[in-house]
Parts: C-alpha cells; sequence; structure tokens
C-alpha cells in the first residue's frame, strides 16, 4: 500500500487491490452503527451495502471480474492513524464504460464530437453490481464528515494531478450525499436513473408492519391484475415444476455451480447485448466466502411426468433436477436480486422464479425492502414501484463540465417524467387507502 502526501492529522494511502486490507481491517467499517456528528449535534445512521463488503469486492478482483485484466484498476484510498483504519473509499480507474449500467456512452461521443475524452475517469461504484447505497467507509467510533471531506479532496486531487477527467460516483447512498461538505456542496452533478424497489409494507397500516401472507398482498391489486398474478405465479405447478427458496448455508457448492451455468446460457440468448460481467471463478469465490449472504430462489422438475403439454420433459429432466435459479444477497432487513438463468424457457417461470418466490420469501422472513435487479419496465405490473438511483459527477476538464451541466437538467426532467408514468400504471386498488403514502417513502 503506498503513502500518498497528505499534511493533516492523518495518514492518507493508496491500494492497487481489495486484498491489501485485511476482511477484518476492511469490515470493520462496513459494521452499522450511528456514527456521531459534532458539527451538528445529530447522530448519522449509516447503512451498508452487503456488496461493500470485503468478501464481495475480493471475489470481483480477485477472480479477475473487476480487475485491470477487464479495465477495472483499483485504486482505493483510505485513511490510517497510529496504524488502525478510519476510512475508505473504494475507487476504481476506468477507459471504458463496461459494467457501470449508467450508460454514459451517450456522453463520451458527445465528448469525441468535441473533440475532448470522456476518458480515463474514476469511478466509485461496487463494480458490475447496480444497488443503490454507494459511499466512503468509516469506523463506527469516528465522526465521519472530517474524513469524508479529506477522502473526497483526496479523490479530486487523485483526479487532477493524474490528467483523470472526472469523478463519478454511481448508485450513490442517498444520506451519505447529503451530509455536510458533501457532493452538491462540492460542485458535483446529480444525474437520476429510473431504479424499481418492493416494499413489504401493508398500504395503510401506521404500525409500519408487514404482509401477513401472499394473499394479503394480492388482496392490494385491481382484480384482473391479481387474477393475472395468480396464474403467474401458479402456472408452475400446471408444467410439473416445483418452487424453493434456498439460503446459502444450506447450498450445497452444486448450486454455486449451477447459477454460472445458467446465468451463462441465458446471456448467451442476448448476445452482443448481454450483460456477462462476472465469471465461474466469481462466483465460486462467493461459495467460499459470502455464502451467508447468499439466498436462491429454484424452479425444479417435480413431476416431469405430469407436465401439462410436456411429454418429452421426463427423459430430460430427472424429478428434482434443477430448472431455473436466481441468485440473491441478503443483509438485514433487506435483499438484492442479481442474477438468473434457467435452462429452458417457460412462459411466466421468470416472474414465479426472480418476484413471486422471493416476494413470498420477504413476507415470510419479515424482510422489509426487495431490489429485484435493474430494467425491466414489466416490474410495475407486478408490484414494484419505480424510482430514482442518482449517481454524482464532477469534472477537471472545463468544456467536459459545461457539456454535462447544461444538459443533465433535461435530462433528469425526463426521467422524472418517466418514472412518473410508470408509477401511473401500477395496478393497485384506486380506494386503498395510504397507497401514495407508500409509494412517497420510495422516492429518491
Amino acid at each position: 500500500m503506498k503513502e500518498l502526501r497528505y499534511k493533516g492529522p492523518y495518514t492518507l494511502k493508496l491500494a492497487v487491490s481489495i486484498t491489501e486490507f485485511s476482511p477484518a481491517q476492511w469490515n470493520s467499517l462496513t459494521m452499522e452503527e450511528s456514527g456521531s456528528q459534532p458539527e451538528t449535534g445529530s447522530q448519522l445512521k449509516l447503512e451498508t451495502l452487503p456488496f461493500l463488503e470485503w468478501e464481495w469486492l475480493a471475489a470481483l478482483e480477485t477472480s479477475g471480474s473487476a480487475g485491470p485484466e477487464s479495465g477495472w484498476h483499483p485504486l482505493h484510498l483510505s485513511l490510517w492513524n497510529s496504524g488502525k483504519l478510519l476510512a475508505a473509499a473504494p475507487l476504481y480507474l476506468k477507459y471504458h464504460s463496461d459494467g457501470e449500467f449508467v450508460w454514459d456512452y451517450f456522453w463520451a461521443e458527445a465528448a469525441a464530437s468535441m473533440g475532448r475524452s470522456w476518458y480515463p475517469k474514476l469511478v466509485g461504484t461496487v463494480p458490475a453490481t447496480p444497488a443503490e447505497g454507494y459511499r466512503f467507509l468509516f469506523a463506527r467510533d469516528e465522526d465521519p464528515i472530517p474524513l469524508n471531506r479529506v477522502l473526497l479532496d483526496a479523490a479530486e486531487g487523485l483526479c487532477r494531478n493524474n490528467g483523470i477527467r472526472g469523478l463519478h460516483l454511481l448508485f450513490t447512498d442517498p444520506a451519505w450525499a447529503s451530509w455536510p461538505g458533501s457532493l452538491a456542496e462540492r460542485r458535483y452533478s446529480p444525474w437520476k436513473h429510473s431504479r424499481f424497489a418492493w416494499k413489504n409494507a401493508l398500504p395503510g397500516a401506521r404500525d409500519g408492519r408487514g404482509f401477513t401472507d401472499f394473499g394479503e398482498y394480492l388482496a392490494c391489486f385491481n382484480k384482473n391484475q391479481r387474477k393475472n398474478i395468480r396464474k403467474e405465479y401458479h402456472r408452475h405447478g400446471e408444467q410439473g415444476i416445483g418452487l424453493r427458496i434456498v439460503e446459502g448455508k444450506d447450498a450445497g457448492p452444486e448450486y454455486f455451480d449451477r447459477i454460472f451455468k445458467l446465468y451463462s446460457l441465458t446471456n448467451d440468448k442476448f448476445m452482443p447485448w448481454d450483460a456477462r460481467w462476472v465469471n465461474e471463478a466469481f462466483f465460486r469465490r462467493i461459495a467460499e466466502s459470502f455464502r451467508h449472504r447468499t439466498v436462491f430462489s429454484e424452479a425444479f422438475w417435480e413431476n416431469p411426468s405430469s407436465a401439462a403439454g410436456l411429454t418429452t420433459a421426463a427423459p430430460k429432466h430427472p424429478a428434482g433436477s434443477t430448472l431455473a435459479l436466481a441468485m440473491m444477497f441478503r443483509r438485514g432487513g433487506k435483499i438484492w436480486g442479481r442474477y438468473w438463468g434457467t435452462l429452458e424457457d417457460m412462459k411466466d417461470l421468470h416472474f414465479a422464479v426472480c418476484y413471486y418466490a422471493p416476494m413470498e420469501y420477504c413476507i415470510r422472513e419479515g424482510i422489509a425492502y426487495f431490489d429485484p435487479g435493474i430494467g425491466s419496465p414489466h416490474k410495475i405490473r407486478r408490484g414494484f414501484r419505480a424510482g430514482f438511483d442518482v449517481s454524482y459527477h464532477r469534472f477537471f476538464d472545463p468544456p467536459l463540465e459545461n457539456l454535462f451541466r447544461t444538459n443533465i437538467g433535461a435530462i433528469n426532467r425526463y426521467e422524472e417524467g418517466s418514472i412518473a408514468a410508470l408509477n401511473a400504471e401500477l395496478p393497485f386498488k384506486a380506494a386503498i387507502p395510504g397507497v401514495e403514502f407508500c409509494a412517497a417513502n420510495l422516492r429518491r
């Protein structure tokens, strides 16, 4: 780990791999705790994505999924005092935009038309993981506000001193972004991106309780969509298919092998527009060190010989064998869907495995929030609400700064209009009290 010049009370270091930190060192910064804020006398509740934990970042980097060989060059900044790690900023130097899920290619093309380069850029994000909650990390017994300022100063200085065109912080934690002296006050421009989320919250319940069962959730929908969801969720039974949730602690190594194979097979169908950003070694490392966060939603052949219209299914698929898998990750009261794959495309199977079975699991386990993964407006019809993720951008080339600031307002307004139009299509009963309240809680 290289020590950088810094005049102040801390030691500033730069690491080119997450493995330069021990798991215990790094994860000491990811423990959820209320941190004091002497400047305002208030308390800051710090939540941490599971994807900011050492094991996830190490799986990405050491597998080569997010390493120099794939165009992700780790440049992790950290602050120390007498050998103790106080704070860290996971950052990557990049010369392309693959695997970021903000799709800034049109900005790069616009910059090129002006004779400017969009790259290299410094990116604060979890590689190939579009989930709201990126932030810098802090020791729980330290005041994070001054540490945050020092890390932002250091990241910006790294850009200025090395010809890096911009600093891009993606899928940010909205609370972190609004801290005193943080992004808005430092001329970072926000860019809004649509996303979908489901909350296990009974509309109108003032005590904040969740649904008691999936039937109570279905009761929120209008008659037609309630009927449609029942058909989608139960069609697998007519096809001789069973569904089950398998938590990581109960999943053998074969589950991690299968998800890679199914994920690859499904991505093959969408080439060259596939989103294959992680490799087989990544899944093996997750099996070794991150299974405690892992949850699988599995479709399996329960009784292939009785599958309606599938007379050839039995010899191809023995009873109990896996047909499809969705891989999810849980921390606290939240769960995130990440990878999906299937051997065969079966009608409505994706909805059952990736949406309804995880929702029912959330209801059963008291999980409050479900992020199903990026994209797909059809999520609206299944009860996911549209909202915003926000990325923040600062440029160190004046023409690029002007390009972005001149146009981002119109782009954000368009995105706001698109999200409002999507939410207008939510198929809930119009008379349910509290639906508007619940929707407002999801806006950023």
